[in-house]
């Protein structure tokens, strides 16, 4: 079995494959104080909770937007798996050519979602994840990684005007169901989630009129793929979203993994 690790900045997802099957998925929150025996601890229970032994795992591939929780997951992985896990990182194959001023600066996340929306749907695509932050990235149908943009998700802006501000309160990202509201609640609420709505929709109309000025192509021709915590809420205001994909993560590190079989060793981004 393939364990396949996701480190966000809120959460850790993690599944389990069984050839091109996930079995299961978990989530757990994103904790840098926690050490490899807890963590180690942690997915050992859940594993087993699932139904499956820990001892089957032959595989391990890791993503982290995390940088000090990388080196506690790979002595967790060595320690209770005895395994030394692939790393997405600088010089993992990829099967995309990265057009990016510096291909190091990529987010791990941003690299794994591209590559399973690439192999999951082809053509020209945009892949949004609603996460922590908002990103953006964009994709050829020949597998040009040609750039993006990134934004700070809903709830880090709605956490930004709780700690920054002396009365507005802490509120839960519900659709207000209207966009001129009467209460401080209601208000946040309708500036947090219409506004992000309006957002996504003028961030895909640009970057559509750009590649299709760069490709020569029809903004019908460029699909739009979203996934994260967030997305169906976005969707659900938003015509510009054409899938939603909560596997697209864990589908893109299993991708990855088999690229990059028996290789965990630092190298450039390659084709």
């Amino acid at each position: 079995m393939l364990l396949a690790i996701d480190v966000g900045n809120t959460n850790i997802v993690f599944g389990i494959f069984n050839d091109e099957t996930m079995l299961e998925s978990w989530r757990l929150a994103t904790d840098n104080k926690r050490s490899a025996d807890e963590y180690g601890i942690l997915f050992d229970m859940m594993i087993r909770q699932g139904g499956f032994d820990p001892e089957d795992v032959d595989d391990i591939i890791v993503s982290s937007v995390v940088p000090s929780l990388l080196f506690t997951l790979q002595h967790m992985c060595l320690k209770y798996y005895d395994k030394t896990p692939i790393v997405v990182e600088t010089g993992i194959k990829t099967g995309l050519k990265i057009k990016y001023d510096d291909p190091r600066q990529i987010g791990a996340d941003r690299i794994v979602n591209a590559v399973a929306a690439y192999t999951k749907y082809g053509g020209n695509l945009i892949i949004i994840d609603f996460g922590t932050a908002t990103t953006f990235c964009c994709v050829t149908a020949e597998g040009d990684f040609i750039g993006g943009a990134i934004a700070p998700g809903m709830k880090t802006s709605a956490a930004a005007l709780f700690e920054h501000t002396a009365k507005l309160p802490n509120v839960d990202l519900e659709i207000p169901g209207r966009f001129i509201c009467k209460n401080t609640t209601e208000s946040m609420q309708s500036g947090l989630i219409y506004g992000h709505m309006g957002f996504t929709e003028h961030m895909v109309s640009g970057m559509k009129q750009e590649m299709c000025q760069e490709l020569n192509c029809d903004p019908e021709d460029i699909k739009v793929i979203a996934t994260g915590g967030m997305a169906t809420m976005v969707e659900s205001g938003v015509a510009c979203i054409d899938v939603i994909d909560r596997r697209l993560t864990l589908d893109g590190l299993k991708i990855l993994a088999d690229k990059n079989k028996g290789q965990n060793k630092k190298r450039v981004l390659q084709d």
